[in-house]
C-alpha cells in the first residue's frame, strides 16, 4: 500500500510540474506572437475541407481551437481532487493593460461589452493615489450566492471553485443579488455565437455555450487547470499581475514565476477585498505599493467609452 506523504508529494510534484508546462506553453505562445508574425505569414497549411477536397490556407488566417478535457457532470460539479485553488492578484504591477480582459472574452466567446473580469479604478480616500484593481469572481469559502439559489444551480466544488450550472439556471437572479462584489452577469438575450461553439454540449467548466435567461461569471478555467494549463487571464498579463495555484500545495504562478502561495502573502502583506463580510474569498491582494506604472499611463489608448468610466475617479 503507497504511504501517504509519498503520495502528497507525488501530488505536490505533479501540480509543480504542470505549472511549469504552463508557464512554459504561455512563453512560447508569447514568442510566435511577438517575434514569429513575419514567418509565419504566407505559410500554407493544407486542410480537408467539408465537402473532402485538400486546400491549402494561408495560417495567419488559422484561429487556435482551445482543447478541453471532457468530463462528467458530476465530476464537474465535484472538482479535482486533493486541490485547493486559489488567486493572488498584485496591484503593484497592474498598468490597466486590460490583456486579461480581452483574453477571458475570447476564451469563453463573450461579445465585448460583457466583462467577468473587470478592471477598476479605485481610491481609498480623498488623499491617496489611485490605482488600478482588477476584479474577478472571488470564489468565496462562505459564498451567499450559494445559499440563496433555489435549484442548486450556483455550487461550490471541493477544490474551492464556484460555479455555475446553466442547465439548471432558472435565472431568479437571487444569486445576483446576494453578491456582495457584484461579479455575476445576466444573459438578457440570445447570445451571438458561432456555429461551431453553439453547438458544444454545455458544461459547467467551460461556461460555454452561454444561454440566454441565465446568468454568468468568472469561473477560473477549471477546463484548462484540469488539463494542467494555467487561466487565460494569468498568461495574457503582459506584466505578471495575477497569480495562480493550490493552496493545498502552497504554490502559485504567474507564468513566469513560481513561488510559495503563504510567503508571497506573508511578505507582502496579501489581504482580501472587504473580508469582513465573512465571505471568505478565495482572490488575495497584494497592495499596491512602488507600483510598476503610473496610473494616467493605464487610460492611454483606450476607446472613449472605457475611458469615460474612470472619469468620477480622475
Amino acid at each position: 500500500m503507497q504511504n501517504s506523504d509519498n503520495t502528497h508529494g507525488n501530488e505536490r510534484r505533479d501540480f509543480i510540474k504542470l505549472t511549469v508546462l504552463g508557464a512554459a506553453a504561455a512563453a512560447c505562445g508569447s514568442a510566435i506572437c511577438s517575434c514569429g508574425k513575419k514567418e509565419e505569414e504566407g505559410k500554407k497549411v493544407k486542410l480537408l475541407s467539408p465537402d473532402g477536397k485538400l486546400v491549402e490556407v494561408d495560417s495567419k488566417h488559422l484561429k487556435p481551437v482551445h482543447k478541453t478535457v471532457g468530463v462528467s457532470n458530476e465530476e464537474a460539479r465535484h472538482g479535482i481532487p486533493g486541490r485547493k485553488f486559489v488567486m493572488v492578484i498584485d496591484l503593484a504591477k497592474c498598468g490597466n493593460a486590460r490583456k486579461c480582459v480581452t483574453a477571458c472574452q475570447k476564451m469563453h466567446h463573450l461579445p465585448e461589452e460583457k466583462e467577468w473580469l473587470q478592471v477598476k479604478l479605485m481610491m481609498d480616500n480623498p488623499e491617496s493615489a489611485p490605482y488600478w484593481f482588477p476584479k474577478t469572481c472571488f470564489h468565496c469559502d462562505n459564498p451567499p450566492c450559494v445559499k440563496v439559489c433555489p435549484v442548486d444551480a450556483t455550487f461550490k466544488r471541493q477544490d474551492g471553485l464556484v460555479l455555475i450550472d446553466s442547465d439548471r439556471c432558472i435565472g431568479c437572479k437571487f444569486c445576483m443579488a446576494a453578491c456582495p462584489y457584484s461579479t455575476r452577469v445576466f444573459n438578457w438575450s440570445e447570445p451571438d455565437l458561432p456555429e461551431e461553439v453553439a453547438g458544444l454540449c454545455y458544461s459547467p467548466e467551460t461556461s460555454v455555450p452561454s444561454k440566454v435567461g441565465t446568468v454568468e461569471k468568472c469561473d477560473f478555467c477549471p477546463d484548462m487547470v484540469r488539463a494542467g494549463q494555467l487561466p487565460d487571464c494569468v498568461t495574457a498579463c503582459p506584466n505578471g499581475v495575477f497569480y495562480f495555484g493550490d493552496e493545498n500545495e502552497d504554490v502559485v504562478s504567474n507564468g513566469e514565476e513560481t513561488v510559495r502561495f503563504s510567503q508571497l502573502i506573508k511578505d507582502k502583506s496579501g489581504y482580501r477585498f472587504m473580508e469582513d463580510l465573512g465571505t471568505q474569498p478565495r482572490v488575495w491582494y497584494l497592495p499596491p505599493t512602488d507600483r510598476l506604472f503610473p496610473v494616467e499611463r493605464g487610460l492611454d489608448d483606450l476607446p472613449e467609452n472605457i475611458k469615460n468610466r474612470f472619469n468620477d475617479v480622475m
